[in-house]
């Protein structure tokens, strides 16, 4: 189990080095396509769709194929993905990459996440996010070498971390019979029960204020992620390679938040865990809205400690608060509902604050981090009632 463990930390770290490229980019791509800026909404809505449909149907997939084939063959669409982005001739070509990577990835994270909130303990489940975090905050670091000089553009960035998802592809290939040691428990097959459909598991109480609490969590994260890189050009007229290293501080506090998550996660439940990131990231947002010039930018850092908790602790709950029989399930509903709302709100926003102004960013935030304390009291409160 040890081993394996391993082997998913590896994986994990691959499903974040796509996640924080295209928000850096951006600022150079649009004009290479000569199309507006606020495109990006769009790119995020479809990514949101693909990646966050096919999370509602992972629970089969992992069923029927099990844990390290849907794993596998989820890498190798992210390869895919990434490599025919970098060569894309125009947006059009870049979107149906997009779906290629939007697909590959949901499927990723839907597996991953319900397998260890199975199988490990909750330290796990947040060092297994500080990886992910470690892919994010790397994949800036390669895109604005790219960005600052005359080695290249933010195609050769794609193109390297399409190559280092491929090389973690093959590792997931040569152990792949270490997934099938560990059985993977579908209660309700086991029983005879019939499985229930869509709507009967989202009528399990508490099940869609679960979902609506990581929609919100999203919805700043991809904002940040999509848009921390234009607000730091537009408001504080940063340069695009000096602003996506601020936003790499950013996925680095995530990383590190995770990292310290997950040993206080070894004396805290999962709620604690939650509240805590709240408190914290809520103070970063409030040091971002402040007029300090760049010592304002150490919010990022903030907001990534306080971000760093909250994804893993919900997801690692998922099995404590509705039961093991229809986790995998619960958990891509969490996944697909998350990527939902939060690619909704980024388009929302995209638009608006091309329109207006970026400085409508912190308070943004701060609605955001607002009504997800309201929505995880309130889904605690009937988990407990129930």
């Amino acid at each position: 189990m040890t081993f394996l463990l391993v082997i998913i930390y590896i994986v994990f770290v691959s499903l974040g080095l796509p996640d924080s490229l295209f928000g850096v980019a951006w600022p150079v791509m649009h004009l290479d396509f000569g199309i507006e800026e606020s495109f990006a909404s769009v790119y995020g809505v479809i990514m949101g769709v693909c990646t966050g449909g096919v999370s509602f149907v992972a629970g089969k997939l992992i069923r029927k194929f099990g844990t390290g084939n849907v794993t596998l063959i989820s890498t190798l669409l992210t390869v895919v993905g990434l490599f025919f982005m970098s060569i894309s001739p125009n947006i059009v070509v870049l979107i149906i990459s997009a779906v290629v990577l939007g697909y590959g990835a949901g499927v990723i994270d839907t597996a991953l996440n319900n397998f260890v909130s199975l199988h490990y303990k909750a330290q796990h489940m947040n060092w297994l996010h500080a990886c992910w975090g470690a892919g994010v905050t790397i994949s800036p670091l390669i895109m604005s070498v790219f960005l600052s000089g005359d080695t290249g553009s933010w195609r050769s960035g794609y193109r390297i971390v399409a190559l280092l998802q491929l090389s973690i592809g093959i590792i997931i290939a040569i152990t792949l019979g270490k997934w099938k040691i560990v059985k993977e428990d579908f209660s309700h097959e086991e029983t005879g029960q019939p499985h229930k459909n869509f709507f009967e598991i989202l009528k399990i109480k508490g099940v869609m204020t679960g979902v609506l609490s990581q929609g919100l969590y999203c919805s700043m994260e991809f904002l940040i992620g999509t848009w921390g890189a234009s607000y730091l050009v537009n408001v504080h007229s940063l340069m695009p390679d000096e602003a996506a290293k601020w936003i790499s501080l950013y996925f680095g506090g995530i990383m590190v938040g995770r990292i310290i998550s997950g040993f206080i996660s070894m004396k805290a439940s999962d709620n604690t865990m939650i509240r805590g990131g709240i408190v914290v990231s809520c103070l970063g947002i409030v040091l971002l809205s402040l007029p300090l010039g760049q010592v304002s930018f150490l919010g990022f850092l903030l907001i990534g400690i306080g971000f760093g908790p909250i994804f893993p602790s919900v997801l690692h709950s998922v099995p404590d608060r509705f039961g093991k029989e229809y986790s995998a399930d619960i958990t891509g509903f969490h996944m697909g509902g998350a990527y939902g709302i939060g690619f909704a709100v980024q388009l929302v926003f995209g638009f608006v604050a091309t329109a207006t102004t970026f400085k409508i960013t912190t308070f943004v935030l701060l609605v955001l981090i607002v009504a997800l304390f309201i929505v995880n009291e309130v889904t605690i409160s009937i988990v407990r009632k129930k």
